[in-house]
Protein backbone atom coordinates (compact mmCIF):
# COMPACT_ATOMS: atom_id res chain seq x y z
CA UNK A 1 0.00 0.00 0.00
CA UNK A 2 1.58 3.37 -1.26
CA UNK A 3 1.52 6.29 1.86
CA UNK A 4 1.32 10.00 1.04
CA UNK A 5 4.98 10.18 2.23
CA UNK A 6 5.73 7.33 -1.02
CA UNK A 7 3.86 8.70 -3.67
CA UNK A 8 5.74 7.90 -7.26
CA UNK A 9 7.87 10.77 -8.30
CA UNK A 10 7.15 11.29 -12.33
CA UNK A 11 9.80 10.21 -14.05
CA UNK A 12 11.29 12.33 -16.86
CA UNK A 13 13.56 12.24 -20.02
CA UNK A 14 15.34 15.08 -21.08
CA UNK A 15 15.78 16.00 -24.73
CA UNK A 16 17.89 19.26 -26.27
CA UNK A 17 19.03 20.00 -30.01
CA UNK A 18 22.00 21.99 -31.13
CA UNK A 19 21.54 22.88 -34.25
CA UNK A 20 23.93 25.14 -36.29
CA UNK A 21 21.04 26.89 -37.24
CA UNK A 22 20.05 28.22 -33.98
CA UNK A 23 20.86 31.19 -32.26
CA UNK A 24 24.05 29.99 -29.96
CA UNK A 25 22.00 30.93 -26.85
CA UNK A 26 19.11 28.72 -27.94
CA UNK A 27 21.59 25.74 -28.76
CA UNK A 28 21.05 23.01 -25.62
CA UNK A 29 24.92 22.20 -23.78
CA UNK A 30 25.47 20.47 -20.90
CA UNK A 31 25.18 23.10 -18.70
CA UNK A 32 21.62 23.79 -19.70
CA UNK A 33 20.60 20.26 -19.16
CA UNK A 34 21.81 20.11 -16.06
CA UNK A 35 19.32 23.28 -15.59
CA UNK A 36 16.75 21.42 -17.24
CA UNK A 37 17.51 18.39 -14.58
CA UNK A 38 17.31 20.95 -11.83
CA UNK A 39 14.21 22.40 -12.84
CA UNK A 40 12.15 18.77 -13.59
CA UNK A 41 13.58 17.94 -9.78
CA UNK A 42 12.17 21.42 -8.77
CA UNK A 43 8.53 20.43 -9.93
CA UNK A 44 8.55 17.14 -8.04
CA UNK A 45 10.00 15.03 -10.86
CA UNK A 46 13.29 13.00 -11.53
CA UNK A 47 15.67 12.85 -14.27
CA UNK A 48 15.73 9.17 -15.51
CA UNK A 49 17.78 9.91 -19.01
CA UNK A 50 19.17 12.89 -21.39
CA UNK A 51 20.04 13.26 -24.60
CA UNK A 52 21.08 15.78 -26.94
CA UNK A 53 20.54 16.05 -30.91
CA UNK A 54 23.15 17.97 -33.56
CA UNK A 55 21.90 18.56 -36.44
CA UNK A 56 22.02 21.31 -39.00
CA UNK A 57 18.44 22.69 -38.45
CA UNK A 58 15.47 21.43 -36.57
CA UNK A 59 13.18 18.86 -37.85
CA UNK A 60 10.39 20.73 -38.90
CA UNK A 61 8.13 18.06 -37.89
CA UNK A 62 9.33 16.37 -35.19
CA UNK A 63 12.01 18.79 -34.14
CA UNK A 64 15.02 16.55 -33.35
CA UNK A 65 14.34 13.95 -36.07
CA UNK A 66 12.79 10.10 -36.72
CA UNK A 67 15.70 8.27 -35.49
CA UNK A 68 15.91 10.37 -32.47
CA UNK A 69 12.38 9.98 -31.87
CA UNK A 70 12.92 6.55 -32.12
CA UNK A 71 15.80 6.21 -29.84
CA UNK A 72 14.16 8.52 -27.30
CA UNK A 73 11.04 6.07 -27.00
CA UNK A 74 12.69 3.07 -26.28
CA UNK A 75 14.85 4.98 -23.42
CA UNK A 76 11.03 5.88 -22.22
CA UNK A 77 10.06 2.30 -22.48
CA UNK A 78 13.37 0.41 -20.91
CA UNK A 79 13.15 3.65 -17.91
CA UNK A 80 9.14 3.71 -17.52
CA UNK A 81 9.16 7.73 -17.75
CA UNK A 82 5.87 9.46 -17.95
CA UNK A 83 7.19 12.26 -19.34
CA UNK A 84 9.27 13.65 -22.26
CA UNK A 85 10.83 17.54 -21.15
CA UNK A 86 12.83 19.61 -23.99
CA UNK A 87 15.12 21.77 -23.30
CA UNK A 88 13.95 24.09 -26.67
CA UNK A 89 10.73 25.69 -27.70
CA UNK A 90 8.74 23.72 -29.07
CA UNK A 91 5.81 24.59 -31.94
CA UNK A 92 2.29 23.31 -30.91
CA UNK A 93 2.41 21.31 -34.22
CA UNK A 94 6.01 19.45 -33.03
CA UNK A 95 4.53 18.99 -29.36
CA UNK A 96 1.74 17.15 -30.68
CA UNK A 97 3.71 14.61 -32.95
CA UNK A 98 6.23 14.08 -30.25
CA UNK A 99 3.41 13.49 -27.57
CA UNK A 100 1.79 10.84 -30.31
CA UNK A 101 5.40 9.41 -31.55
CA UNK A 102 6.14 8.89 -27.78
CA UNK A 103 3.40 7.85 -25.97
CA UNK A 104 3.34 10.17 -23.09
CA UNK A 105 2.97 13.91 -22.14
CA UNK A 106 5.78 16.52 -23.84
CA UNK A 107 6.47 19.60 -22.13
CA UNK A 108 9.19 22.18 -23.59
CA UNK A 109 11.45 24.15 -20.97
CA UNK A 110 8.76 26.90 -21.28
CA UNK A 111 5.41 25.00 -20.27
CA UNK A 112 7.98 23.37 -17.36
CA UNK A 113 9.10 26.90 -15.94
CA UNK A 114 4.88 28.01 -15.72
CA UNK A 115 4.32 24.68 -14.18
CA UNK A 116 7.18 25.65 -10.97
CA UNK A 117 5.28 29.00 -11.25
CA UNK A 118 1.93 27.80 -11.01
CA UNK A 119 3.54 25.62 -7.87
CA UNK A 120 5.07 28.17 -6.40
CA UNK A 121 2.75 31.30 -6.58
CA UNK A 122 1.10 32.01 -3.06
CA UNK A 123 -0.20 35.50 -3.27
CA UNK A 124 -2.91 36.68 -5.73
CA UNK A 125 -1.18 38.93 -7.61
CA UNK A 126 1.63 35.87 -8.23
CA UNK A 127 -1.50 33.33 -8.98
CA UNK A 128 -2.84 35.89 -11.61
CA UNK A 129 0.08 36.77 -13.58
CA UNK A 130 1.00 32.84 -13.64
CA UNK A 131 -1.92 32.35 -15.02
CA UNK A 132 -2.09 35.22 -17.73
CA UNK A 133 1.06 33.25 -18.61
CA UNK A 134 -0.20 29.93 -18.77
CA UNK A 135 -3.25 31.18 -20.99
CA UNK A 136 -0.67 32.95 -22.98
CA UNK A 137 1.10 29.78 -23.97
CA UNK A 138 -2.00 27.81 -24.48
CA UNK A 139 -3.76 29.75 -26.86
CA UNK A 140 -1.57 28.47 -29.96
CA UNK A 141 -1.09 25.12 -29.14
CA UNK A 142 -5.06 24.47 -28.62
CA UNK A 143 -4.96 23.13 -32.61
CA UNK A 144 -5.16 19.18 -32.11
CA UNK A 145 -4.80 19.17 -28.19
CA UNK A 146 -7.88 17.22 -27.53
CA UNK A 147 -10.50 15.59 -30.18
CA UNK A 148 -13.23 17.43 -29.56
CA UNK A 149 -11.77 20.42 -30.61
CA UNK A 150 -11.75 19.73 -34.13
CA UNK A 151 -15.64 19.21 -34.15
CA UNK A 152 -17.52 21.37 -36.59
CA UNK A 153 -20.90 22.62 -35.40
CA UNK A 154 -23.71 24.35 -37.85
CA UNK A 155 -27.27 24.98 -37.80
CA UNK A 156 -28.55 22.63 -39.99
CA UNK A 157 -27.34 19.68 -42.94
CA UNK A 158 -25.93 16.24 -41.77
CA UNK A 159 -24.37 16.81 -38.40
CA UNK A 160 -24.85 14.84 -35.52
CA UNK A 161 -27.22 15.14 -33.14
CA UNK A 162 -26.27 17.19 -30.14
CA UNK A 163 -23.64 19.52 -32.53
CA UNK A 164 -26.06 21.93 -34.39
CA UNK A 165 -25.44 25.19 -33.06
CA UNK A 166 -23.41 28.76 -33.99
CA UNK A 167 -21.87 27.70 -37.15
CA UNK A 168 -18.19 27.45 -35.38
CA UNK A 169 -15.36 24.67 -34.55
CA UNK A 170 -15.67 24.33 -30.68
CA UNK A 171 -11.74 25.37 -31.62
CA UNK A 172 -12.74 28.86 -32.32
CA UNK A 173 -15.27 29.05 -29.32
CA UNK A 174 -12.62 28.32 -26.93
CA UNK A 175 -10.04 30.50 -28.32
CA UNK A 176 -12.24 33.07 -28.17
CA UNK A 177 -12.97 32.19 -24.11
CA UNK A 178 -9.48 32.18 -23.67
CA UNK A 179 -8.98 35.52 -25.47
CA UNK A 180 -11.22 37.28 -22.73
CA UNK A 181 -10.01 35.06 -20.05
CA UNK A 182 -6.61 37.11 -21.16
CA UNK A 183 -8.84 40.44 -21.28
CA UNK A 184 -9.92 39.79 -17.89
CA UNK A 185 -6.79 38.68 -16.29
CA UNK A 186 -4.91 41.86 -18.01
CA UNK A 187 -7.44 44.03 -16.58
CA UNK A 188 -6.88 43.13 -13.30
CA UNK A 189 -2.92 43.22 -13.64
CA UNK A 190 -3.60 46.95 -14.58
CA UNK A 191 -5.40 47.18 -11.43
CA UNK A 192 -2.91 45.73 -9.76
CA UNK A 193 -0.08 47.99 -11.12
CA UNK A 194 -2.18 51.13 -10.38
CA UNK A 195 -2.61 50.40 -6.54
CA UNK A 196 1.47 49.35 -6.60
CA UNK A 197 1.67 52.57 -8.50
CA UNK A 198 -0.43 54.45 -5.59
CA UNK A 199 2.27 52.88 -2.95
CA UNK A 200 5.45 53.75 -4.77
CA UNK A 201 3.92 57.86 -4.91
CA UNK A 202 3.30 57.14 -1.48
CA UNK A 203 7.20 55.91 -0.69
CA UNK A 204 8.34 58.80 -2.68
CA UNK A 205 6.82 61.29 -0.83
CA UNK A 206 7.73 59.81 2.41
CA UNK A 207 11.43 59.92 0.95
CA UNK A 208 11.96 56.14 1.18
CA UNK A 209 14.82 54.60 -0.92
CA UNK A 210 13.65 50.98 -2.68
CA UNK A 211 16.64 48.24 -3.44
CA UNK A 212 15.49 46.33 -5.35
CA UNK A 213 17.52 42.41 -5.11
CA UNK A 214 17.84 40.83 -8.97
CA UNK A 215 19.51 37.98 -9.75
CA UNK A 216 19.70 34.34 -11.08
CA UNK A 217 17.69 32.11 -9.61
CA UNK A 218 19.04 29.89 -6.67
CA UNK A 219 21.90 32.91 -6.62
CA UNK A 220 20.73 33.74 -2.64
CA UNK A 221 18.63 36.52 -3.23
CA UNK A 222 16.29 35.31 -0.34
CA UNK A 223 19.13 34.75 2.08
CA UNK A 224 20.56 38.12 1.41
CA UNK A 225 17.08 39.53 2.39
CA UNK A 226 17.19 37.64 5.46
CA UNK A 227 21.03 38.33 6.80
CA UNK A 228 20.61 42.08 6.30
CA UNK A 229 16.96 42.13 7.83
CA UNK A 230 16.44 39.73 9.80
CA UNK A 231 13.47 38.37 7.75
CA UNK A 232 12.52 34.83 7.45
CA UNK A 233 11.91 34.04 4.65
CA UNK A 234 12.24 30.12 2.92
CA UNK A 235 15.46 30.19 1.50
CA UNK A 236 15.78 26.78 -0.10
CA UNK A 237 18.69 25.57 -2.58
CA UNK A 238 16.28 25.16 -5.40
CA UNK A 239 15.22 26.70 -8.45
CA UNK A 240 12.74 29.25 -8.28
CA UNK A 241 11.94 29.09 -4.65
CA UNK A 242 10.74 32.63 -4.35
CA UNK A 243 8.03 33.81 -6.74
CA UNK A 244 6.10 36.49 -4.77
CA UNK A 245 7.89 39.70 -4.28
CA UNK A 246 8.48 40.31 -0.76
CA UNK A 247 9.54 43.47 0.94
CA UNK A 248 11.40 44.18 3.86
CA UNK A 249 12.71 47.36 5.60
CA UNK A 250 15.91 48.47 6.50
CA UNK A 251 18.17 51.09 8.50
CA UNK A 252 20.94 51.46 6.39
CA UNK A 253 22.79 54.75 8.70
CA UNK A 254 21.63 56.97 11.28
CA UNK A 255 19.56 59.38 8.61
CA UNK A 256 18.28 56.11 5.81
CA UNK A 257 16.04 53.61 5.95
CA UNK A 258 15.12 51.90 2.79
CA UNK A 259 13.08 49.19 1.62
CA UNK A 260 14.50 46.15 0.67
CA UNK A 261 12.40 44.08 -2.27
CA UNK A 262 13.26 40.52 -3.12
CA UNK A 263 12.31 39.34 -6.30
CA UNK A 264 11.58 36.24 -8.68
CA UNK A 265 14.61 34.94 -9.84
CA UNK A 266 15.84 35.13 -14.02
CA UNK A 267 16.97 32.04 -15.80
CA UNK A 268 18.07 31.71 -19.22
CA UNK A 269 15.43 30.95 -22.13
CA UNK A 270 12.96 32.77 -19.97
CA UNK A 271 9.43 32.83 -22.06
CA UNK A 272 8.66 35.90 -23.28
CA UNK A 273 5.54 35.88 -22.18
CA UNK A 274 6.83 34.78 -18.73
CA UNK A 275 8.22 38.63 -18.19
CA UNK A 276 5.44 40.33 -20.02
CA UNK A 277 2.86 38.58 -17.18
CA UNK A 278 5.48 39.30 -14.43
CA UNK A 279 5.85 42.69 -15.31
CA UNK A 280 3.45 43.93 -12.72
CA UNK A 281 6.19 42.93 -10.30
CA UNK A 282 9.31 43.29 -12.02
CA UNK A 283 8.56 46.80 -12.89
CA UNK A 284 9.35 47.79 -9.71
CA UNK A 285 12.75 47.61 -10.95
CA UNK A 286 12.75 50.32 -13.29
CA UNK A 287 11.42 52.69 -10.23
CA UNK A 288 14.08 51.12 -7.54
CA UNK A 289 16.88 53.91 -6.04
CA UNK A 290 19.55 51.08 -6.54
CA UNK A 291 19.24 47.46 -7.93
CA UNK A 292 21.41 44.67 -5.89
CA UNK A 293 22.61 41.94 -8.21
CA UNK A 294 23.30 38.95 -6.64
CA UNK A 295 25.90 36.64 -8.46
CA UNK A 296 26.55 33.10 -7.33
CA UNK A 297 30.24 33.18 -7.61
CA UNK A 298 30.98 29.37 -6.81
CA UNK A 299 29.06 28.39 -9.87
CA UNK A 300 31.07 27.72 -12.99
CA UNK A 301 28.39 29.43 -15.13
CA UNK A 302 28.11 32.79 -12.64
CA UNK A 303 29.72 35.23 -16.14
CA UNK A 304 26.71 34.06 -18.34
CA UNK A 305 24.10 34.16 -15.65
CA UNK A 306 25.59 37.62 -14.47
CA UNK A 307 25.13 38.27 -18.95
CA UNK A 308 21.25 36.76 -18.65
CA UNK A 309 20.27 39.30 -15.64
CA UNK A 310 21.94 42.24 -16.97
CA UNK A 311 20.18 41.89 -20.45
CA UNK A 312 16.33 41.14 -18.67
CA UNK A 313 17.48 44.38 -16.55
CA UNK A 314 17.60 46.36 -19.97
CA UNK A 315 14.67 44.51 -21.71
CA UNK A 316 12.16 45.34 -18.34
CA UNK A 317 13.27 48.83 -18.74
CA UNK A 318 16.06 49.20 -15.77
CA UNK A 319 19.11 50.14 -17.30
CA UNK A 320 19.44 53.38 -16.24
CA UNK A 321 19.39 52.58 -12.21
CA UNK A 322 22.30 52.14 -10.10
CA UNK A 323 23.58 48.90 -9.77
CA UNK A 324 25.70 47.33 -6.93
CA UNK A 325 27.17 43.81 -7.86
CA UNK A 326 26.88 41.54 -5.31
CA UNK A 327 29.09 38.09 -5.18
CA UNK A 328 27.64 36.11 -2.90
CA UNK A 329 29.24 32.66 -1.67
CA UNK A 330 32.43 33.86 -1.44
CA UNK A 331 33.47 31.68 1.15
CA UNK A 332 33.50 28.76 -1.66
CA UNK A 333 35.26 30.65 -4.19
CA UNK A 334 38.78 29.68 -5.09
CA UNK A 335 40.43 32.63 -6.11
CA UNK A 336 41.10 36.57 -6.90
CA UNK A 337 37.98 37.57 -6.12
CA UNK A 338 36.25 40.49 -8.08
CA UNK A 339 36.94 44.01 -7.13
CA UNK A 340 35.64 47.40 -8.14
CA UNK A 341 33.80 50.51 -6.97
CA UNK A 342 30.34 49.04 -6.98
CA UNK A 343 31.39 45.85 -5.91
CA UNK A 344 30.95 43.51 -2.72
CA UNK A 345 31.53 40.05 -2.41
CA UNK A 346 29.91 38.45 0.98
CA UNK A 347 28.61 35.47 2.13
CA UNK A 348 24.44 35.72 2.79
CA UNK A 349 24.72 32.93 5.07
CA UNK A 350 27.62 33.55 7.02
CA UNK A 351 26.78 36.99 7.60
CA UNK A 352 30.48 38.00 6.09
CA UNK A 353 30.95 41.19 3.95
CA UNK A 354 27.03 42.77 5.04
CA UNK A 355 28.60 44.82 6.82
CA UNK A 356 30.35 46.18 3.45
CA UNK A 357 27.70 45.80 1.95
CA UNK A 358 25.36 48.31 3.87
CA UNK A 359 27.86 50.89 3.71
CA UNK A 360 28.64 50.91 -0.06
CA UNK A 361 24.73 51.11 -0.09
CA UNK A 362 24.52 53.71 1.74
CA UNK A 363 27.14 55.44 -0.34
CA UNK A 364 25.05 54.51 -3.51
CA UNK A 365 22.00 55.98 -1.78
CA UNK A 366 23.78 59.29 -0.33
CA UNK A 367 26.31 60.28 -4.12
CA UNK A 368 25.24 63.93 -4.42
CA UNK A 369 23.24 64.08 -1.09
CA UNK A 370 23.66 66.73 2.12
CA UNK A 371 23.11 66.36 5.04
CA UNK A 372 22.08 70.18 6.50
CA UNK A 373 20.57 72.34 9.24
CA UNK A 374 18.38 74.84 8.03
CA UNK A 375 17.44 77.93 9.69
CA UNK A 376 14.13 79.24 7.63
CA UNK A 377 12.36 83.03 7.97
CA UNK A 378 8.60 82.65 8.70
CA UNK A 379 8.27 84.43 5.40
CA UNK A 380 9.82 81.68 3.40
CA UNK A 381 7.87 78.88 5.30
CA UNK A 382 6.72 77.62 1.93
CA UNK A 383 10.03 76.19 1.57
CA UNK A 384 9.28 74.00 4.44
CA UNK A 385 6.30 72.05 2.35
CA UNK A 386 8.82 72.02 -0.85
CA UNK A 387 11.35 69.79 1.42
CA UNK A 388 8.40 67.79 2.67
CA UNK A 389 7.76 66.99 -0.82
CA UNK A 390 11.27 66.39 -2.25
CA UNK A 391 13.48 65.64 0.74
CA UNK A 392 14.18 63.64 3.99
CA UNK A 393 13.25 65.99 6.85
CA UNK A 394 14.46 64.35 10.03
CA UNK A 395 13.33 67.03 12.19
CA UNK A 396 11.44 70.64 12.71
CA UNK A 397 11.05 72.95 15.33
CA UNK A 398 9.84 76.21 15.20
CA UNK A 399 11.26 78.91 17.06
CA UNK A 400 11.81 82.95 17.46
CA UNK A 401 13.87 83.01 15.09
CA UNK A 402 11.91 80.70 12.22
CA UNK A 403 11.73 77.15 11.26
CA UNK A 404 15.17 74.62 12.74
CA UNK A 405 15.07 72.16 10.16
CA UNK A 406 17.10 69.10 9.53
CA UNK A 407 17.11 66.93 6.34
CA UNK A 408 18.98 65.02 3.66
CA UNK A 409 18.60 66.65 0.26
CA UNK A 410 19.45 66.48 -3.39
CA UNK A 411 22.11 68.41 -4.99
CA UNK A 412 19.37 69.91 -7.11
CA UNK A 413 17.18 71.23 -3.52
CA UNK A 414 20.62 71.93 -1.77
CA UNK A 415 21.30 74.62 -4.50
CA UNK A 416 17.82 76.40 -3.50
CA UNK A 417 18.32 75.84 0.61
CA UNK A 418 21.85 76.78 1.21
CA UNK A 419 20.79 80.16 1.85
CA UNK A 420 19.00 79.22 4.70
CA UNK A 421 22.29 77.48 6.11
CA UNK A 422 23.47 79.58 9.39
CA UNK A 423 27.20 80.50 8.81
CA UNK A 424 27.35 78.97 4.87
CA UNK A 425 30.19 80.03 2.67
CA UNK A 426 30.41 78.98 -0.63
CA UNK A 427 33.23 76.81 -1.35
CA UNK A 428 35.74 79.13 -3.56
CA UNK A 429 37.44 77.51 -7.12
CA UNK A 430 40.77 76.68 -7.41
CA UNK A 431 41.36 79.14 -9.71
CA UNK A 432 39.73 81.78 -7.51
Amino acid sequence: MITETEIKKERAILAGLSAASMDARERSTDVSMDELAALVETAGGETAAMLIQQRPSPDPRSFIGDGKVREMKELIEANDCDLAVFDNELSPSQMRVLGEELGVKVLDRSGLILDIFAQRARTREGQLQVELAQYQYLLPRLTGMWTHLVRQTASGGSSPIGTRGPGETQLETDRRHIRRKIQKLEEELSEVRRVRGTQRRRREKNAMPMVCLVGYTNAGKSTLLNCLTGADIPANDRLFDTLDTTTRRLKIDETTEILLSDTVGFIRKLPTHLIEAFKATLEELSYADVLLHVIDLSNPEWEEQARVVDELIVQLGAESTPRLRVYNKCDRYFGILPHGEDVVCISAKSGEGAETLIRKLSEMLGRGKRHVNLVIPYPSAGLLDTLNREAAVLRTEYTEEGIECEAVVSADLFGRVKAFIPGYVEPKEDWE
